[in-house]
């Protein structure tokens, strides 16, 4: 990408040392948590060595990126070096868990973790439904009963997508609640008694029986979908198989006894929390107005209210009116899928409680007290049981408080070590799993994308208006007709922009249909182009929802279809289309969204694929984050990258380096403060210089020294 590579691979090779630099203790730690205390006394007995908690600079990019998906810019860098030692750490955290950025983040989390597909039905309202769950701290348990109980129409009820996202089968949705939402694999026992767990087969159909009524309606002619029950439970035992003849509905039935009076001193908290947060609420706002009230203000409105006689046509009306619920009608109700809601999220559930504490804890730390995360059995037991315990306790206390729950993990030592360079593999990965040293962590795709256009400051433009003009050459489809002449342009649509007319006008008029790029922008630019959805708007939208009215179908005959497919059919053989290439100079100023607001799972050759966001289809798939050729060929030649090392006239560093008053010391300097959160050394500054003076001039060797930073190890990998 850049013309300097050569030059600067020995720049790319000490990053990868910088990479894993030492550490040292910070004095703003306020000391080891109980839950510290508690991995310190079940790590006794074992030779550790235990690193040193991260550099207060260190922290501040890990826990940007962890809490809100993107490393800090300068400004912020700035304003938690003002703050005390002793509490800006504690501070930062205050603030990002506020953040809005935190509500995108962690809507990924949940996004991966529920298998969320935008292209599903109802899958981009489930996600919107997840998103204002966080940002209005909706707690856990309750955000998981509705998923699984609700019946309703997929979009304006967005809590079914759970349902949905499964096709409303009682099979697939017994293995993926069981794993989600209680780390128990019991999906294999659908066919055979589970080969490594206790679970039966029948153990299986009985919990599937829960989603037994639970059916699947799409209409005909409107295309409407949605969930309701059915009368007949469709699980039936023993199951289907030649020369099986009497079966019969199971009997629906949780996996195990909840009986934890262990957990009563936590449960009793939450139920305190609750009740309090209850009285504080009732005291804040008004009562809520019923249909009655509503009916009430309508007659007061109209004149006296009378009372309802056999020959009162209005109260009769009303009468009627109340009798009737539509929805309740067609989205039926499930008790048996209320009945599991209500037992899974139980706060007596041991099991509930201790799969959402060990995922956070894998998302924060990098490692679960139990691998893989949704593995649980008495085969698999966690490497630090009481530790797990302390953290789902305190979840459980806390009303099932996500942003409680992530601020313990970030205040306790454990994330707040540094990593181990050096060391052998085996002395290395014993202090990993024994969480006294931190596993090296790659940003997830996500928080990369964001974070290259935060350093790059691609957020919004870097050119003045018209600087930048970009050539495409565009492979076209021209309509032509018998003789091979283009027809004349069709009628301009309304509502076009200009730009829209200049590249009409360029591409022939309304007779020439766009395929691709051939060069310029071309596919790198697809491959990390991103679209922000407007999560509130897509609630909004879904809210607004009519319920399906019968259509009326225009009916055609056998001859009406066949007369019409014959008129369409010479249309087409007078239409003739040719393909032809022409040039198309536009405007162009760079300018990314967030990655986190995008449909997802993104296609498949997008920046967020190749950088390990799941497909999310298969039950229990996790992000990969193995380093691969081709996400270092996206970071070497792609767009997103190039763009971001380029230096635009807009941008502070354009001053430092083109500037009357250039210093290229404080460029180099604000380039690793930028791009790698710290400062660079006296050898680093002097290697930036050599770089930059050896180019064609100073913009363009800067953008080969943050070219060079942003693809290297330091950036990608968490200090």
């Amino acid at each position: 990408m850049r013309n300097a590579i050569l030059s600067l691979s020995g720049l790319l090779r000490s990053l990868v040392v910088v990479s894993v630099i030492a550490v040292t203790a910070s004095p703003s730690l306020a000391g080891p948590t109980e839950l510290d205390r508690i991995i310190m006394a079940e790590n006794a007995g074992k030779t550790l060595k235990v690193a040193p908690v991260t550099d207060d600079l260190s922290f501040l990019r890990r826990v940007y990126v962890d809490l809100i998906g993107r490393i800090p810019n300068t400004d912020e860098i700035a304003e938690y070096q003002s703050w005390s030692a002793s509490e800006r750490r504690d501070r930062i955290v205050d603030k990002l868990i506020k953040d809005e950025r935190f509500v995108d983040r962690w809507t990924v989390f949940f996004a991966d973790m529920l298998r969320i597909r935008s292209g599903q039905a109802g899958g981009t309202q489930f996600m919107a439904f997840i998103h204002q769950a966080i940002k209005d701290g909706m707690p856990y348990d309750e955000m998981v009963r509705r998923m699984i109980s609700i019946n309703g129409k997929a979009g304006k009820t967005p809590e079914v997508g759970f349902v949905l996202g499964d096709d409303a089968d009682p099979m697939a949705l017994a293995g993926a609640t069981a794993q989600t939402f209680l780390g128990i694999r019991i999906a294999c026992a659908e066919c055979h008694d589970h080969p490594f767990d206790k679970w039966s087969r029948e153990e299986f159909y009985s919990f599937a029986a829960f989603f037994g009524k639970t059916q699947r309606i799409e209409q005909q002619f409107s295309k409407m979908i949605y969930t309701t029950e059915g009368k007949e439970n469709k699980v039936m035992w023993p199951p289907a198989a030649p020369g099986v003849t009497d079966r019969k509905p199971v009997k629906p039935q949780f996996l195990y006894q909840i009986d934890n009076q262990n957990l009563k001193p936590f449960v009793d908290q939450m139920v305190a929390r609750r009740a309090e947060e209850a009285k504080k609420l009732a005291g804040a706002s008004k009562k809520d107005t019923s249909v009655d009230d509503l009916i009430a203000g309508i007659d007061a409105n109209i004149g006296d209210v009378k009372k309802p006689t056999s020959f009162d046509v209005t109260g009769q009306a009303k009468s009627d009116i109340r009798k009737i619920d539509v929805e309740a009608d067609l989205y039926r109700k499930s008790e048996l899928r209320e009945h599991l809601a209500a037992t899974l999220t139980d706060p007596y559930n041991r099991y509930f409680s201790w799969a959402m504490a060990n995922r956070v804890w894998k998302e924060l730390v990098g490692r679960g007290f139990v691998e893989p995360i949704d593995d649980f059995r008495s085969e698999n037991k966690p490497s630090h049981p009481k530790a797990m315990d302390y953290l789902s306790n305190q979840f459980v206390a806390s009303g099932f408080d996500v942003r409680s729950l992530i601020r313990m993990v970030i205040s306790s030592e454990a994330y707040q070590r540094g990593r181990y360079a050096g060391l052998d593999e085996a002395t290395r990965m014993a202090a990993e799993e024994a969480f006294v040293a931190a596993p090296m962590r790659r940003m997830v795709g996500e928080a990369l994308f964001d974070s290259i256009v935060e350093a790059g400051h691609l957020w919004k433009e870097k050119y003045p208006d018209g600087e930048l003009k970009r050539t495409l050459r565009q492979m076209v489809r021209v309509r032509v007709d018998e003789d091979g002449k283009m027809l004349a342009a069709a009628p301009k649509p309304a509502g076009k922009g200009k730009g829209d007319d200049k590249m009409a006008m360029m591409a022939g008029g309304g007779n020439m249909m766009a395929m691709k790029p051939m060069t310029g922008s071309g596919g790198g630019y697809d491959l990390e182009m991103s679209v922000e959805v407007d999560f509130t708007k897509v609630l909004a939208e879904a809210a607004k929802q009519d319920e399906p009215q019968i259509q009326m179908m225009e009916v055609l005959s056998p001859e009406d279809i066949e007369a019409r497919r014959m008129v369409a059919q010479r249309a087409e053989q007078k239409a003739k289309y040719v393909t032809r290439y022409v040039d198309v100079t536009v405007g162009y100023n760079p300018k990314f969204s967030s990655s986190m607001r995008m449909e997802s799972p993104a296609p498949r050759p997008h920046f967020l694929r190749v950088f390990g966001q799941p497909a999310r289809e298969a039950l229990g798939e996790v992000r990969e984050m193995t380093p691969s050729m081709r996400q270092a060929l996206m970071l070497l030649n792609g767009s997103l990258t190039h763009e971001a090392s380029r230096v635009g006239p807009l941008e502070p560093m354009h001053d430092l380096i083109a500037g009357k008053k250039a210093n290229l010391d404080k460029a180099i300097a604000l380039a690793y403060r930028e791009i790698l959160t710290r400062e660079a050394k006296p050898e680093e500054i002097a290697f930036g210089k050599e770089v930059i003076q050896g180019a064609e001039n100073s913009v363009e060797g800067m953008a080969d020294l943050r070219w060079a930073l942003l693809n290297s190890n330091e950036f990608r990998y968490l200090p």
